[in-house]
C-alpha cells in the first residue's frame, strides 16, 4: 500500500514539474551577430536615458532660473478659498466694475473681478477676454510687462469660464475692439484664479450665443436634405434591378456628405441648454432677456406704486381651487385636509378690496396643471396682478391698465436699449409697434375683422382659437399696424362667474383681454361685487363648489366697492415684446409637463 502511494507520488511530480521541462525546446547560444545587435540596442537605450536626464537637468536649471528672474512672482497663482476669514482693509474692496471701463480710465490701474469668457494667444503674449454680465473686456500678458512663468501660468492654469482678480492698466488701443463691449484695452499687472472652472465644459458659451436665424437656415436645409434622401431611401427599397441599385446608393452616400457639409453650426437644441441651464445663463443675450424681466416687474411697480396701490402677498397653498379644479395642483395637508396650489390670487385681491385696501397689486408665482406643451405655457410662471376699486365705471380700471402697459413699453425702450441692442444680435426682431392710448376694439367688432378680412367661420358667442387669437394679430398688423390692442365686452358664457354681465346686454360681459403681437397677455374684468348677485351666478356655473369658496362669498355681505383688475403673464411679456420664439427662454427654470430639473 506504502509502495502504491509513493510511485502516484511519483508519476505526479514526474507529469507535473520534469515532464513539460523535458519538452521545453533547449535555448540555443547567441551568435555574434545577435549578441552584436544586442550590444547596440544597449547602447542606444543608455544614450536615451542619458539625453531624458540631461533635458530634465536642462529643464530644472531652466526653471530655476526663470523662478531666480521671476520679477512677478507673487502676482498671479490660485488665491485659496473664500471663507470670509478676516474682512481686508478698504483698498483691498475697490473693484472696478467692467461696464465702468472707458476712455476717461486712460492710464488709471484697475481691479476687476470677472469671468474668463475666452483666451487666445501664444508663447510671449496672451489676451484674456473678461465678461461680465452682459459686458466685456480684454486684457493683455505680455513679455516683459508680466514673467514668463506667468505667461506660462495664464496658458496652462487659467481655464475658459474661470473667475479671476486682475489689476492692470487701463489703456486705449489704436482701433475698434469689435469682440468686445468695452473699447479699453487692461494691459494685466496681476492676475488670481479666484474660482477655477472644470473644463471640457458641457456646452460652450458660444454656441449658447449664435444667432438664431444662422439655426434656423442650418434646420432648414438639413431638414430638406432628410426628406430627398428619404425619397432616395424609398426607391432603394423598390428597385429591383442592381445597377439601378448601385446608382441610388451612390446619391444616398453624397447625401451624407451634404448633410455633414450644412450642419455648420453646432446647434445645442433647447433641451440640451435647459439641462445645464447654469452655463446657458451666462451668455450675454440671457443675462439681457432677465435684465429686461427684471425691468418688467420694477416698472410695474413703479407705475403702480405711485398711484397709491399697494403691494399685497396673498397665500399659494390654499383650501379650495381658485379658478377650475381640473387645472389644479393638490397635496396633503395636516389634519386630512387637502391643500391647492394657487392658480391665482384673484379671489384674494378681491377680499383685499372688500378690506379697503382699494388699490393692489401683486407679484408672485402662479401654478397651473395644464398638460400644455405649447410655445407659451407653463406650468409654473410668475404673475403679475392688481385690482382696483373705481367710481362709475370699469373703464376707469381699463385705462390705468393700458396707461400702465405703454409706460412699461416706453421705459424698456428708453432705459435699457444696451439689453434691447445685445438680444436682437442672437433673436432679431421688430421694435413693438404700439399707441397711446392702444388700439381698443369690442367683441364684435374683432369677430367681423375676423369674418371679413381673415375669412374665419365662427359664431358671435364663441370663443376664438389660439390660430384665430393668432391670425386676428396678423390682421391688425396689417390694417393699423399695431401690435398691442385689446378687446373689450367678451361674452359673458366664456368668462369666470364673477365676471359682471354688460348692463346694457347681457350677452356680453365687462371684461376684457389685452394682446401683444396677436397673443394674450392679460384677462381682467370688473367683477361682481353685490353679494346676492354673486350668488346668483355662481349658481349658473357648473363645476364650481359654492361651499369651497363660502369665505370668498361672505366677503362681499359686508359692502364692497365696485372694482376690476387683471392678470398678468410675466414670461409672456417678455417673449413677445421681445418676439422670441418659446416662453422657455424667458423662465430662469422652465416648469413645464416634461421639465422638473434643474
Amino acid at each position: 500500500l506504502i509502495l502504491k502511494k509513493l510511485l502516484r507520488l511519483y508519476f505526479f511530480i514526474f507529469n507535473k514539474y520534469i515532464l513539460p521541462k523535458m519538452s521545453e525546446p533547449q535555448e540555443k547560444p547567441l551568435s555574434k551577430k545577435q549578441l552584436k545587435k544586442l550590444e547596440k540596442q544597449r547602447k542606444k537605450a543608455e544614450a536615451k536615458e542619458k539625453a531624458r536626464l540631461e533635458r530634465l537637468r536642462k529643464q530644472e536649471e531652466q526653471q530655476k532660473l526663470e523662478e531666480a528672474n521671476d520679477f512677478s512672482k507673487g502676482d498671479y497663482g490660485k488665491r485659496e478659498v473664500i471663507k470670509s476669514k478676516e474682512k481686508p482693509g478698504e483698498d483691498e474692496l475697490k473693484f472696478t466694475r467692467v461696464e465702468e471701463l472707458t476712455d476717461e480710465l486712460e492710464d488709471q490701474t484697475v481691479k476687476i473681478r470677472a469671468r474668463v469668457s475666452n483666451k487666445r494667444g501664444k508663447g510671449n503674449m496672451w489676451f484674456v477676454i473678461l465678461r461680465q454680465k452682459n459686458y466685456t473686456v480684454q486684457t493683455i500678458a505680455s513679455k516683459g510687462n508680466v514673467s514668463k512663468l506667468m505667461l506660462k501660468f495664464i496658458q496652462y492654469n487659467v481655464p475658459v469660464e474661470s473667475i479671476v482678480d486682475i489689476v492692470g492698466k487701463v489703456e486705449i488701443p489704436p482701433g475698434a475692439i469689435e469682440s468686445c463691449t468695452q473699447q479699453v484695452e487692461i494691459k494685466i499687472a496681476k492676475l488670481f484664479v479666484v474660482s477655477e472652472a472644470e473644463n471640457p465644459l458641457p456646452i460652450q458659451l458660444a454656441d449658447c450665443e449664435r444667432e438664431e436665424p444662422l439655426l434656423v437656415e442650418q434646420r432648414k436645409v438639413i431638414k430638406e436634405l432628410k426628406e430627398e434622401e428619404k425619397e432616395f431611401q424609398e426607391k432603394l427599397e423598390q428597385e429591383e434591378d442592381e445597377e439601378k441599385k448601385k446608382e441610388i446608393q451612390q446619391i444616398l452616400d453624397e447625401y451624407e456628405n451634404k448633410k455633414n457639409e450644412a450642419n455648420k453650426y453646432v446647434d445645442l437644441g433647447r433641451d440640451k441648454k435647459l439641462d445645464n441651464r447654469v452655463i446657458d445663463l451666462r451668455a450675454t443675450t440671457n443675462q439681457a432677456i432677465f435684465k429686461i424681466q427684471a425691468a418688467v416687474c420694477s416698472l410695474f411697480r413703479e407705475y403702480l406704486d405711485e398711484r397709491s396701490f399697494v403691494e399685497i402677498h396673498s397665500p399659494k397653498l390654499i383650501g379650495a381651487a381658485s379658478e377650475s379644479g381640473a387645472a389644479v395642483f393638490s397635496t396633503e395637508f395636516f389634519y386630512g385636509h387637502t391643500a391647492y396650489l394657487a392658480q391665482s390670487p384673484q379671489l384674494y385681491k378681491q377680499m383685499a378690496i372688500c378690506s379697503d385696501f382699494e388699490r393692489v397689486y401683486e407679484i408672485g408665482p402662479v401654478f397651473r396643471r395644464e398638460n400644455s406643451q405649447t410655445h407659451r405655457h407653463m406650468n409654473e410662471f410668475i404673475g403679475l396682478d392688481l385690482e382696483m376699486a373705481f367710481h362709475e365705471h370699469y373703464h376707469e380700471v381699463l385705462e390705468t391698465i393700458e396707461s400702465l402697459f405703454v409706460s412699461i413699453f416706453d421705459n424698456l425702450n428708453s432705459r435699457y436699449a444696451v439689453e434691447l441692442e445685445t438680444i436682437q444680435k442672437q433673436y432679431p426682431f421688430e421694435p413693438l409697434k404700439y399707441s397711446n392710448p392702444p388700439l381698443r376694439f369690442k367683441w364684435p367688432e374683432a369677430i367681423a375683422l375676423l369674418r371679413e378680412k381673415g375669412g374665419q367661420e365662427i359664431g358671435d358667442f364663441e370663443d376664438i382659437s389660439t390660430t384665430q387669437e393668432k391670425l386676428l394679430g396678423r390682421i391688425v398688423k396689417e390694417e393699423y399696424d399695431q401690435d398691442f390692442y385689446i378687446i373689450d365686452k367678451f361674452p359673458l358664457n366664456i368668462r369666470p362667474f364673477y365676471t359682471m354681465p354688460d348692463p346694457n346686454d347681457n350677452r356680453y360681459s365687462n371684461s376684457y383681454d389685452f394682446f401683444i403681437r396677436g397673443e394674450e397677455v392679460l384677462s381682467g374684468a370688473q367683477r361682481v361685487h353685490d353679494y346676492e348677485l354673486l350668488k346668483e351666478y355662481l349658481s349658473h356655473h357648473d363645476g364650481v363648489n359654492a361651499n369651497d369658496l363660502k369665505d370668498y362669498i361672505n366677503s362681499f355681505r359686508y359692502g364692497c366697492p365696485p372694482h376690476a383688475g387683471g392678470g398678468v403673464g410675466l414670461e409672456r411679456v417678455v417673449m413677445l415684446f421681445l418676439n422670441l420664439p418659446n416662453i422657455r427662454l424667458t423662465s430662469l427654470f422652465p416648469r413645464t409637463p416634461r421639465r422638473l430639473f434643474p
